[in-house]
C-alpha cells in the first residue's frame, strides 16, 4: 500500500512565510490527526494537498511516485478528496443533485435522470447510515450540521484513498461526529488513509493513530496516540504554557434576570420554552444538530418571528428585527462568521465600527480619528493587530476573524449576550482567549445564553446548562450536576419517559 508523503515543502504569501520547509508522513491504514493553531499552516497544507494552492518548493509523493497536484481535477485523479469546515454545498440544489454533481445519472437522451438519480442518492445515504436526510430536500434548507454530513458523504461516495476532514466535524455534535470518524476508521481499515484536523483536542486524542503538531509553518512534534497529555499537546501547539484552559470563576446564583422568556415558540421548531438567564449568568444550551437551537437565539436577536413573553431587564420587549434586539441590550455572535458576522472585503477597522456608525458619523460622514479612539480599546482588549486595520478581514486567521466579530458585538455594549457556538473552528490558543473575555464578561454583570457543540465547553464555562430536545426544554442541570454524559443523555432522548419542563423566573429563582 502506497503512503502520503510531504517532504521539505514551502509556501509564502508575499513576505509572509506560511510553510517553512515542511515533512509529513501518512501511512496506509491509520487516521493521522493534525494540530496546530490558526495560522501554523494547517489550512495552507490542505489547500495544497487539495490542488487549490500550489507551493512555492518541495515534493509531494504518493509511495514511490511523485505527484503533482496543481488542480483540485488532479487531487481527484489520485484520490485525494478534501470536505473542508468551509461548505461548499450549492443550496439552491437538492441533497441528491449536491451528493451527484458531475457524476449525474443519464438516460438514453444523455439527459439527466431525476429518477434515478433520487433513487441512488437514496441508496447510498442508506448504505452510509445516513437515515435523517430526504434526497429531495433543498440544501438551502438544511441545517449547517446537516450540509456538512452531506459533504463528507459526497467524499465518501467518491471512493478516496486519502481522506482530508478539515476541520469537518467543527458544527457536528456528538453523534454525528462519530459517525464521521466511524466512517474515517472504516477507511482506515481497509488501507486507505484519513487526515484530519481539529481544534477538538479530545477528538484528536481518542480517533487519531498517530499526531503530528504544527508551529509557525513546521512540524515541530510527532507521537503516536497516547505518547502526551492534553496539557503537552496545548504546549507544543502554542509555544507556551497555558496555566488555566477554562478560568475560574464563582458560580453566578444572581436572582435578578436580565433576559426573562416565557412559553416561548418559534415556528414548528421551539415550544413553549421558558427560561431565565441572570446578571452575570452563563446559561449553557446543549442539544444535537436540529432541536431548535438556532431558532430560539435567532428569535431572541429578532431575526426570527416568535410567540410568548421575552423580557429585558424588567421590560417586556417585542424583538421584530436585529435593531429592536440591539436597542433593548441584546446582542448575538453568530454561527457563521464569515457569512453572518464580517463583510471580509472590508478592513478590520471597518468592521469593528459597522454597529456604532450612529455614534461615530457628523452630517453623515465617518469621524475617522473618533472611530480609531473607539475601536483602539477592544483591539487592545482581544489582542488584534492594531496595525493592520486596514487589512480585509478575510486575510486574517479564524482566530482573529472570531475576535473580529466578538469585538464588534462588544462595541454595542451588551447587557445579554447571545454566543452561538462562537468557538467553533477556532484554535484552543484563541479559545482560551474567548474564555477569558466570558469570564470578565460575567463579572462586568453582562448575562449570557451560550449554546456550544462542545459539551466539555459547556461544563466547565456554565452556571447551568438547559438541554433542547425535539425543540422543548427537558432538563435543567444546576452548577453542582453538570457532567457531560449525562447531559448527552438527556441530549439524544434516553430519559424521555420524564416529562418536558419549563423554567422561568415566574416559577423559580436562579440557583
Amino acid at each position: 500500500m502506497d503512503g502520503l508523503e510531504v517532504v521539505r515543502i514551502e509556501k509564502s504569501y508575499g513576505a509572509t512565510a506560511v510553510l517553512k520547509g515542511l515533512n509529513l508522513e501518512c501511512r496506509p491504514g491509520e487516521i493521522h490527526g493534525l494540530l496546530g493553531q490558526n495560522g501554523s499552516g494547517k489550512s495552507t497544507l490542505t489547500k495544497i494537498l487539495s490542488g487549490i494552492t500550489r507551493a512555492d518548493s518541495g515534493t509531494i509523493r504518493l509511495g514511490a511516485k511523485e505527484i503533482d497536484l496543481k488542480t483540485p481535477q488532479l487531487a481527484q485523479k489520485h484520490r485525494i478528496l478534501t470536505v473542508f469546515q468551509e461548505l461548499t454545498v450549492l443550496p439552491n440544489l437538492t441533497v441528491a443533485e449536491n451528493l451527484f454533481l458531475g457524476l449525474e445519472p443519464t438516460n438514453k437522451l444523455r439527459m439527466v435522470s431525476v429518477r434515478d438519480l433520487h433513487k441512488r442518492a437514496a441508496e447510498a445515504l442508506k448504505q452510509l447510515g445516513i437515515e435523517n436526510l430526504n434526497p429531495r430536500q433543498m440544501a438551502g434548507q438544511l441545517s449547517v450540521a446537516e450540509r456538512q454530513i452531506v459533504e463528507v458523504a459526497k467524499a465518501l461516495m467518491r471512493n478516496p484513498y486519502v481522506l482530508i476532514l478539515d476541520e469537518a466535524t467543527a458544527s457536528l455534535g456528538p453523534k454525528e461526529s462519530q459517525w464521521v470518524f466511524e466512517q474515517a476508521r472504516r477507511l482506515a481499515e481497509r488501507g486507505n488513509i484519513v487526515l484530519f484536523t481539529s481544534h477538538r483536542l479530545e477528538e484528536v486524542e481518542r480517533h487519531a493513530d498517530r499526531i503530528s503538531v504544527l508551529r509557525d509553518g513546521v512540524r515541530v512534534l510527532e507521537v503516536a496516540r497516547g505518547e502526551v497529555d492534553t496539557e503537552e499537546l496545548v504546549t507544543v501547539m502554542l509555544g507556551y504554557k497555558v496555566e488555566q484552559l477554562y478560568p475560574r470563576r464563582p458560580h453566578v446564583r444572581s436572582t435578578r434576570p436580565v433576559l426573562a422568556v416565557d412559553h416561548l415558540s418559534v415556528g414548528h421548531k421551539v415550544h413553549d420554552v421558558s427560561f431565565t438567564v441572570g446578571e452575570g449568568e452563563i446559561l449553557g444550551i446543549a442539544a444535537m444538530p436540529g432541536q431548535g437551537q438556532r431558532e430560539l437565539f435567532y428569535s431572541l436577536y429578532g431575526e426570527m418571528p416568535s410567540r410568548g413573553d421575552i423580557t429585558i431587564n424588567g421590560q417586556r420587549v417585542r424583538l421584530r428585527s436585529p435593531r429592536d434586539a440591539l436597542k433593548a441590550g441584546v446582542c448575538l455572535v453568530p454561527e457563521d462568521r464569515k457569512t453572518e458576522g464580517l463583510l471580509l472585503p472590508l478592513g478590520i477597522g471597518h468592521n469593528l465600527s459597522l454597529v456604532i456608525l450612529d455614534r461615530l458619523a457628523r452630517a453623515g460622514i465617518v469621524r475617522r480619528r473618533r472611530e480609531r479612539e473607539e475601536i483602539q480599546p477592544q483591539c487592545q482588549q482581544l489582542r488584534l493587530p492594531i496595525d493592520r486595520l486596514r487589512e480585509p478581514v478575510g486575510s486574517l486567521s479564524g482566530g482573529n476573524q472570531q475576535k473580529v466579530v466578538l469585538g464588534k458585538v462588544l462595541l454595542n455594549q451588551p447587557q445579554c449576550l447571545l454566543l452561538f457556538d462562537c468557538t467553533r473552528g477556532v484554535d484552543v490558543g484563541t479559545k482560551a482567549e474567548i474564555y477569558r473575555l466570558m469570564a470578565n464578561l460575567s463579572a462586568q454583570k453582562v448575562g449570557m445564553l451560550f449554546y456550544s457543540s462542545d459539551l466539555q465547553e459547556l461544563v466547565n464555562l456554565c452556571d447551568r446548562v438547559a438541554v433542547l430536545y425535539e425543540g422543548r426544554l427537558i432538563k435543567v442541570f444546576d452548577d453542582h450536576e453538570l457532567n457531560e454524559e449525562e447531559i448527552l443523555k438527556v441530549a439524544v432522548g434516553l430519559n424521555q419517559a420524564q416529562e418536558p419542563i419549563t423554567l422561568s423566573h415566574k416559577a423559580r429563582n436562579l440557583p
